[in-house]
């Protein structure tokens, strides 16, 4: 990853990790360590499918939709708006140079801009619960 993806990604709450695997593999690594876990995979968004449908290309890009609605349904009924951020998403995707990504919005993130933004706090202990499984999986999805 060049020093400016790195830079411009640690800015805006992304975090980013190379992967060992193929787009496929990758995606899969990371699904099933989320379910694996009790999480839920909601659906997987295919914008280079998407782009080739009306003649576009566009390398690999796959978003993951996950969530636990044991965490979040109660938030969301309280805090309606919640439901355009959440759930959380991930994003695989390919380089240039064919080299394989996982991105994703970290625990800070979350806490400190998203749940913000609809009036929630995310306590201390949450926020490392949330970063240790965002760590845990992406590591086993792309190492």
């Amino acid at each position: 990853m060049t020093t400016r993806l790195a830079v411009a990604a640690t800015d805006s709450g992304l975090i980013t990790k190379r992967s060992n695997y193929s787009m496929p593999e990758t995606v899969e690594r990371f699904e099933s360590a989320l379910k694996a876990r009790g999480w839920l995979i909601f659906t997987e968004l295919d914008h280079a499918a998407a782009a080739s449908k009306y003649g576009l290309d566009l390398r690999p890009r796959t978003v993951i939709v996950f969530g636990d609605p044991k965490l979040g349904t109660g938030r969301m009924q309280k805090f309606p708006t919640l439901a355009i951020d959440l759930p959380p998403k991930a994003l695989v995707w390919q380089d240039d140079q064919g080299v394989v990504w996982l991105t994703y919005n970290s625990a800070e993130y979350f806490g400190a801009t998203i749940y913000a933004r609809h009036g929630l706090t995310m306590p201390p202990e949450a926020r490392q619960a949330f970063e240790q499984l965002l760590r845990e999986v992406s590591d086993q999805s792309t190492k």
